[in-house]
């Protein structure tokens, strides 16, 4: 038999709970879904003449891809994963996003 002692557990170490935490999978699913509508949103505009457009601009909607995918992490995180709110937000952001973007390209 070992020779040992006991070691008693009290109650002021409390055991580390699970934190939830807000930002997650769905604020990037959120970001990513975004991006696709405001990709369309052009074409719905401008008709099938837009892939000419994004022939040789795709790099800069490209580049959003990322930015809207934080984007949707970071407004799922702040709304404290509301999702009604965390859409409307994130889809009216990253639709902005497009708009200057193609404003500014368009000239």
């Amino acid at each position: 038999m070992r020779n040992s002692t006991n070691i008693a557990i009290t109650s002021a170490e409390a055991s580390p709970g699970t934190e939830e935490t807000t930002w997650s999978l769905a604020g990037a699913f959120i970001g990513f879904l975004s991006w696709l509508l405001a990709l369309g949103i052009p074409f719905l505009i401008y008709g099938p003449n837009t892939l000419f457009f994004f022939l040789y601009t795709w790099p800069f909607f490209l580049a959003l891809l990322p930015v809207a995918v934080v984007v949707g992490i970071a407004l799922h995180s702040l709304v404290r994963g509301r999702l009604i709110f965390s859409c409307m937000t994130t889809v009216l952001a990253v639709t902005l996003m497009f708009g200057v973007l193609f404003l500014w390209l368009m000239g």
